[in-house]
């Protein structure tokens, strides 16, 4: 029997209406052609489902289409809004200063270290919350760009990304904020977020692996240079053949996740609360922050995480974000808010997704329960 899946932070399995999507453009009798080939009927049809693809994604965000640049995923789209922007227009602007956060994830903190920039990388607050006077103190003159999710990967804390983004720009900066955690999670508009380059991913909510997209706010401020060349293709920011499949695939995963945002938040609230009291039970059980509800993360006093999940074969979760899960080091957003080291070993993350049923979690409830006082005994 298959473990049940308590990890959907890490990815999300396919929505069974995206993948008949997808196959619809890989076969001979459906759009597999290359939407760049301008000569015959196969990239025309090709071109129209991306553009398709293109207008949905955006109208999900409150975007306009021409603001959507596909890549393989939000790291590539963390990536390219930092290190694009930072080598289009530090020399031309003078400002070599990036901001972020400690917590953040890694395709932005090791991006930001790879730069010939002045990286200040500020301490969230204990709940896991930026310190928005610490920002204050930070922004210079020479501020180029502030980066700062919007929903964090491991601890679900939602930043006030609007006070964020308004402080940036008060001081000449730009916005950058990785979404991947927030599209079909919270409402996400990227106007009202007052954001300037915003990282999507399709396989958080329900998409396929190897697709994202980059939100590029319509400025003429705002300058990103290309990093993979061949091509001069999305505007000359990512050069590269588009995967017409992946792109139907994810803008019909973002529809879907649209339809859906208002049951969705309020089921996983449920189990949310359901997580909460069962813990209370247990007794010796602390929540790192508190965000959005598909996101759970815990610290077990007297348990380490490892011992933990390995008397709970029946459940998949994690320790944190999958991008780490090869070391046994305890989860740097943890540490980053002030969390010793033995309590990071201590701690698990437990994420759902719309495919989660009440069932699963009472399931999981069960097993916690379980595992956590059958080790605390020996």
């Amino acid at each position: 029997m298959k473990a049940l899946y308590f990890d959907n932070a890490s990815t999300t399995p396919v929505d069974p209406a995206v993948a008949t999507k997808m196959m619809s453009c890989l076969a001979i009798d459906g759009f597999f052609g290359n939407p760049a080939s301008t000569t015959h009927g196969y990239g025309w049809m090709a071109s129209e489902e991306v553009e398709w693809s293109r207008e949905v994604v955006a109208d999900s965000i409150d975007a306009d289409p021409r603001e959507i640049v596909w890549t393989s995923g939000a790291t590539e789209s963390d990536n390219l809004a930092i290190r694009g922007s930072f080598e289009a227009l530090s020399e031309k602007t003078g400002r070599h200063r990036i901001i972020t956060l400690a917590s953040e994830h890694k395709a932005v903190l090791d991006t930001c270290s790879n730069l010939d920039a002045d990286v200040v990388v500020l301490k969230p607050r204990f709940d896991g919350s930026i310190d928005m006077e610490a920002l204050r103190r930070a922004l210079t003159p020479q501020t180029l760009l502030v980066s700062v999710m919007l929903v964090n990967n491991e601890t679900g804390v939602i930043q006030p990304v609007r006070d964020i983004a308004d402080m940036a720009h008060a001081s000449g900066a730009l916005m950058h904020s990785d979404l991947a955690q927030s599209v079909g999670k919270v409402v996400v508009d990227v106007k009202s977020l007052g954001i300037d380059l915003g990282a999507l991913s399709a396989h958080k909510v329900h998409g396929p692996k190897g697709v994202g997209a980059l939100y590029v706010k319509r400025d003429q401020s705002i300058k990103i240079a290309e990093q993979q060349h061949g091509g001069q293709h999305e505007r000359g920011m990512r050069s590269g053949t588009l995967p017409t499949h992946q792109l139907v695939g994810m803008a019909e995963a973002y529809r879907l996740a649209s339809l859906d945002l208002t049951t969705m938040f309020s089921r996983l609230d449920e189990f949310r609360l359901m997580l909460e009291g069962a813990c209370e039970l247990i007794g010796g059980i602390r929540f790192n922050g508190r965000g959005v509800p598909h996101i759970v993360n815990l610290t077990i006093e007297g348990v380490e995480a490892e011992m933990l999940m390995a008397a709970m074969p029946d459940i998949a979760l994690s320790t944190g974000s999958a991008c780490n899960s090869a070391t046994l080091e305890p989860s740097h957003v943890l540490r980053s808010m002030g969390h010793s080291r033995k309590e990071g070993l201590s701690s698990i993350r437990i994420s759902m997704g719309r495919f989660t049923t009440r069932e699963e979690v009472v399931q999981l409830i069960q097993s916690l329960q379980r595992a956590v006082i059958g080790l605390r005994s020996q």
